[in-house]
């Protein structure tokens, strides 16, 4: 009986320990996510504005163009 209460309170510590890993793990993982997100979104927002800018410039010009 002794030995099969020290096994099942070796497994509890065992399992409470990697618990507490998989969480830490997690929160890492989250973290990688969100800064590659904003990464992603920081690019978008960059690559579209210099198209947009571009394109008003263009559009602009077509009117300067056109009023003349």
């Amino acid at each position: 009986m002794l030995t099969l209460f020290t096994g099942l309170q070796t497994w509890w510590a065992d399992r409470t320990e990697r618990f507490q890993e998989e969480q830490g793990a997690t929160a890492v993982e989250y973290a990688l996510m969100v800064a590659l997100i904003a990464v992603v979104i920081l690019l978008a927002v960059t690559f579209l504005g210099t198209s947009a800018s571009t394109k008003f410039s263009q559009v602009g010009s077509a009117v300067n163009s056109a009023g003349s």
